[in-house]
This record gives C-alpha cells, sequence and structure tokens, in this order.
C-alpha cells in the first residue's frame, strides 16, 4: 500500500488500538456499560492504557514516512520482532475484553472459578504488555522525550495492575478451571493454562511456572494541587492552599501487590491511617469533603450532622461561617490509592439495581434509575427547550449526590452530553460543560468521559464559551487531570494555551479554576514546555506584581514546578523575575517566602550568573532572616541558597 514500508506494522498497531478504543466508545453511546459490574472498571482502564499507546505508533509511523524504509536486514528484523510481538499482544487484550465484556456474575453457567479465570487473563496481558513496552529499543525508533513519558506512565501502571492481580488471584478460593475457559485462555494467550490458578504472578513462558520477581518501582503519587470544587463552590479552598508541594503515599502504607503470603501465615491486619478516617463515624473515608472550618469528614456523616441543624465543626467546635462542602479531591485520591495497593474493596457502583451506601447496606434506585433514564434520551430530542431542561435538571441532580453520578453515568448520559458540548445553544453548552464536571468527581466516570472523547469540546468550551461555562471547563480539566495518564491527553490537546489565556483574562474564579488545572497539568514534564511556550511566565508575573496580590501565592505554585524546566528557567530570568521574588522574600507571607526560596534555588543550581545576580540585587539578609525565622521547607532552601553564595 502506498505510504508503508517494509517492516512497518505501525498502520496495523494503530488499528488494533482504535478498535480496543472503540470497544468502549463506539455505538451510539458508552458501550464499556455492557461490562459486568465485576470487570467494568477493569476494561475501562486496560482500554485507557491501550489507547495511550496509539501516540507512541503514531510518532514512529510519522518517522517511518520520513526515513523510508530501514536501510538494514536487521533493523528491518528487528521491528519485525517486536511489533509482530506487540500485534500479538494487544490482539489478545482485545479478545480478553470481549471475553469480560460477555462474562456475566448472574449467570447460572458462571462460577468463582470463571470469574477467576479472567482475572488470571487479565494479570497475563497486563503483563505481557508491560514486559514488550520495557524492552522496546528506544534509542533506534529515536522517538520524544515527551512519548517516553508517556510509554513509562503506561509502564508503571501496567505493572502495578499486573501485581493487583496477582494478590487478587492468591485471595480467590481454589477453583478447577473448567475445560471451555481453559481453551479460552488458550486461545487468547497461546498458552497452556493448566493449573494456571495456583500461580500468584505470571511468568515469562506461561507453560513454566516460575514466579516473577516482584518490583519496587513505579510507585504512584497524587498530585496536591487545590481544593477543587463541585460546580459552584470556590475551587481554592481558603484552607487548602493551592499547592506547598506534591503529596505522595508514605512507603510506610505501600504494599507490593505482587507480595506471596504463605497459606500457613495469616496476613496482619491492616492498619488505617488515622487521616483517612472520618472524625465521626471513625471509618474509611470514600467521599471525604471539607467544612469552613479545613477539617475533612465523610460526607454522609459531616450532612446528616448539618441535616441536624448543627452549626459547628464537630472536632474543633469553631463556628462554621457557611455549610458548603468542597470535595477533598486529593485525600480521596491517597484513599483510592491505598485501598488498591492493600486490596480493600472499593465503593462499589450499580449493581441489579441497587446502590450500595457507606453503611454497607443496599438502597433500591430502580425508580430513580427509569427517571434518569427518560431524562437521558430527552438530551437527544429535537426540541431545544425540551433539550435544555433537561440538561439542567441532569446539571442539578449529579450536583447533589455521588449515587447521581452512578446513575447518570449507567445511564449512557456521558457521550451525550459531551455531544451537547458543541450546542449553538449558550444554556444548553453550560449546563452540559457543568454535568460533565459534576460527573467526573466520582473516580470511575473520569475514564468514560475520556472515551467518549470530551476533550477537544471541553477546550473548545474554554476557549468561546460564556464566563461560567469557560470556568467550569477549566475546573472539569483540573478534576480529570488528576489521574496521571490524562495529563498527557489534556496537555497534547491544546488546553495549555486557553488555560493561561483565561490565567490572563478571566474572571476571579476562573483564573482560580486555571491556575489549579495549569498547577496539576505542569506536574507532567511534558506539559512544561507547552506552558513556557503558551507565555505562562508573563502571566505568573504579572499576578506577582499585581497591586491586588489576590493571587500571589498561586502564580508562585506554578513557578515553583516549572523552575526545573531549562526552557522554563530561561524564561523566567528574562523576564526579570529574580528581583520580584528577591522583594517577596522581604515582604511575603511565610508561604510565598517559601516558594520564593524554592524558586530562587532552582533558578541557582549550577548557574553562577543567576547567583551572581541574587547576590548584587542584596537577597543574602533576607535569606539569611528566611533560614532562621522561616518554615521548615523555607529554612532548607533559603540554608542551601546561602551556601551555594558563599560558594561563589
Amino acid at each position: 500500500m502506498a505510504g508503508e514500508f517494509a517492516g512497518d506494522n505501525t498502520p496495523e498497531l494503530l488499528s488494533i488500538v482504535h478498535d480496543i478504543t472503540g470497544m468502549c466508545v463506539g455505538g451510539g453511546g458508552s458501550s464499556s456499560l455492557t461490562a459486568d459490574a465485576m470487570f467494568r472498571k477493569d476494561c475501562t482502564d486496560l482500554v485507557r492504557r491501550i489507547s495511550l499507546l496509539s501516540h507512541l505508533f503514531e510518532e514512529i509511523k510519522e518517522l517511518n514516512k520520513v526515513n523510508g524504509s530501514p536501510s538494514s536486514s536487521s533493523s528491518t528484523a528487528l521491528e519485525d520482532s517486536w511489533s509482530s510481538d506487540l500485534i500479538l499482544a494487544l490482539q489478545s487484550a482485545k479478545r480478553l475484553l470481549s471475553v469480560a465484556k460477555n462474562f456475566s456474575s448472574n449467570s447460572n453457567n458462571s462460577s468463582d472459578g470463571a470469574a477467576k479465570t479472567i482475572i488470571f487473563q487479565f494479570q497475563c496481558v497486563t503483563w505481557k504488555l508491560e514486559k514488550l513496552l520495557s524492552s522496546l529499543p528506544y534509542d533506534d525508533l529515536d522517538i520524544s522525550v515527551e512519548v517516553k513519558e508517556q510509554v513509562d506512565l503506561v509502564r508503571t501502571q501496567l505493572r502495578r495492575a499486573t501485581d493487583k492481580y496477582g494478590f487478587m488471584i492468591s485471595k480467590m478460593p481454589s477453583y478447577d478451571l473448567s475445560q471451555p475457559l481453559a481453551q479460552e485462555i488458550s486461545q487468547v494467550l497461546g498458552k497452556s493454562v493448566s493449573g494456571l490458578h495456583k500461580q500468584h504472578s505470571c511468568p515469562e513462558n506461561l507453560s513454566e511456572l516460575g514466579s516473577i520477581p516482584k518490583s519496587n518501582e513505579g510507585k504512584s503519587c497524587s498530585p496536591c494541587g487545590a481544593g477543587s470544587r463541585l460546580e459552584r463552590t470556590r475551587s481554592i479552598h481558603a484552607s487548602s492552599e493551592v499547592s506547598l508541594s506534591i503529596l505522595t503515599v508514605p512507603k510506610s502504607q505501600e504494599i507490593s501487590g505482587s507480595t506471596n503470603i504463605p497459606e500457613d501465615k495469616k496476613p496482619e491486619a491492616i492498619v488505617i491511617p488515622e487521616d483517612f478516617l472520618c472524625p465521626i463515624s471513625l471509618e474509611l473515608m470514600r467521599d471525604p469533603v471539607i467544612v469552613a472550618t479545613g477539617q475533612t469528614y465523610e460526607r454522609s456523616y459531616i450532612q446528616r450532622w448539618i441535616d441536624c441543624g448543627n452549626t459547628t465543626c464537630p472536632k474543633t467546635q469553631q463556628k462554621l461561617q457557611h455549610l458548603t462542602l468542597t470535595p477533598n479531591y486529593v485525600l480521596r485520591s491517597l484513599v483510592s490509592q491505598w485501598c488498591i495497593e492493600h486490596n480493600i474493596e472499593q465503593p462499589t457502583g450499580l449493581t441489579n439495581g441497587k446502590i450500595k451506601k457507606s453503611d454497607g447496606s443496599f438502597r433500591d434506585v430502580t425508580g430513580d434509575i427509569a427517571a434518569i433514564e427518560t431524562l437521558v434520551r430527552k438530551l437527544s430530542c429535537r426540541s431545544i427547550e425540551e433539550c435544555r431542561a433537561a440538561v439542567a435538571e441532569i446539571r442539578l441532580l449529579s450536583k447533589r449526590s455521588t449515587d447521581n453520578r452512578i446513575l447518570i453515568a449507567e445511564a449512557g448520559a456521558i457521550p451525550v452530553l459531551v455531544n451537547l458540548l458543541t450546542s449553538e445553544d449558550v444554556m444548553t453548552q453550560e449546563n452540559a460543560v457543568t454535568s460533565i464536571l459534576n460527573l467526573s468527581i466520582y473516580e470511575n466516570n473520569k475514564g468514560l468521559i475520556m472515551l467518549a472523547g470530551a476533550i477537544p469540546s471541553i477546550v473548545q468550551v474554554l476557549r468561546a464559551g460564556t464566563m461560567e461555562a469557560r470556568e467550569n471547563a477549566a475546573a472539569t480539566l483540573f478534576s480529570l487531570s488528576l489521574a496521571d495518564e490524562n495529563k498527557i491527553i489534556i496537555g497534547a490537546s491544546g488546553a495549555i494555551s486557553a488555560l493561561v489565556e483565561l490565567l490572563e483574562n478571566g474572571s476571579p474564579r476562573g483564573k482560580k479554576d486555571a491556575a489549579t488545572a495549569l498547577f496539576n497539568l505542569c506536574i507532567y514534564q511534558g506539559n512544561k514546555g507547552r506552558a513556557i511556550r503558551a507565555g505562562i511566565i508573563t502571566a505568573l508575573l504579572k499576578m506577582l506584581t499585581d497591586s491586588s496580590k489576590s493571587m500571589v501565592d498561586e502564580a508562585l505554585t506554578i513557578m515553583s514546578v516549572l523552575a526545573s524546566h531549562q526552557e522554563a528557567k530561561a524564561t523566567i530570568v528574562k523576564a526579570s523575575t529574580i528581583p520580584v521574588l528577591i522583594d517577596l522574600l522581604r515582604t511575603g507571607l511565610p508561604r510565598n517566602k517559601e516558594n520564593a526560596a524554592a524558586i530562587l534555588l532552582a533558578l541557582c543550581k549550577r548557574d553562577t550568573d543567576n547567583l551572581s545576580c541574587i547576590s548584587r540585587l542584596g537577597a543574602v539578609i533576607p535569606l539569611s532572616e528566611l533560614a532562621r525565622t522561616g518554615t521548615e521547607r523555607a529554612k532548607r532552601k533559603a540554608t542551601s541558597l546561602l551556601e551555594h553564595l558563599r560558594k561563589l
């Protein structure tokens, strides 16, 4: 075929990736919803990870077009080898997704053994994909740094998933695999499955039952950034700074899913970190929210406290200045990751017309389902007025509770709402983007929103919508970017330049929303260059020198994330930011001084010109004062910078 070269299998790889992605977004609705509840999240997660590989294959395809066919037979054989192996692995993943989606936990023919078989298939497929991605000849392929980082992220997630499945298998009751299912695995993996139910990890040769060494790499971190909001609450809560650092799960809380536990020993009781417990119920929080005093509670318990007429904070006894409950996204992400690592059951969605409540009981929601399905059908009607009314109602319902967010997504509303983002009716568009923001708060909905291809339309709203629609589009991008892989997709969509424009020219709340989204996106290294090229340093400097000083915290926090990037470093210095930072060392709030010192230290590392500059501008005195009286982090930064100055 014209344009395709001998030894270039990337068109076929891209075709399979697109087929897999289409399994979850095709058919006029999110067909992933037809998967049984037991494997729905597994299917969505695997599809999302595979869809990220399209960037790798597209870049290789473009390089092949530029360079022509590989010149040597050895390079052709090398490319044939890795690409052919990946084709087989992706085909296996495609068949596995089909099997998992057609599985029914309610079927009379199903059993725990059948479920265990499918779990093992997920383990083998994720393990094989991770192994193949780790052995790609990156130097020979000459791919970009951004794509390498993206592939590394996918590998980390696949490795973590492999460990999780191994742990799940080891904890399930032992069943002999039925012959038909054994044959299905054999078809998918091309290997014998005799006795595979006994394995805790996936061996390189599936017919050999050796163990694979556990990996300590790829520990996840959850970006802290800002107290975000549910629709109209403030995007940056007064008690939760934009960010002073990137929160990571403490090593003491981490556990490798691939660790084998001897059968004659019972695992030790898992101690829940104190910060994860609701102060009212003393139970693990699933939907943590922040009240006006800055304390965090499980939503259902603090809501019950407020509904009983109480207007004080249960923990501090301080009067609540307002009764807004702000979702604590960062803590929820940490709790979710901790639950995954410790094999603790996550909150479940809809099952047989019932939703599991926080106390473990089930609530019948069949009436709610019927009403929501009626609303979702109206979203597609030709009458503008009827459609506008339906999306306004969806917006209200999605704001009220997690249960509603689950039911609305289950009813197939997400793809339809994404289509409404391009509506010419201003109110319809505004309500649609706000509904998606509200739905994104429920963790499982994030993947469905991404798979529905929402990002380009959200960016369009961010560029050209009403100010309220732009604010909520920015808040949606922040919510979605909490997942690491989404940072990559959003960054590549053109969203960063639109966010920088909102940061410069938006309403006060729009600027706050843009700042939180940009901070979170810039945690990913590949997005830092995009932000610099979009002019973010100019916008941040304007915020630092603004007489109102209303967004100094946000500007410094974003700049501290960018300062380690070489291109950002040069741009910050060129914009004459150093004198402004030194002035903040003298006059800023403690948090401002801390971040200013951190930025100056990043600018001066291995750069004598910048060190000489801050010395001439009189930075020694405020740094010495900060080293004595600042916060612990500020003291460390100031002391380190003073050491560099002494050496100079």
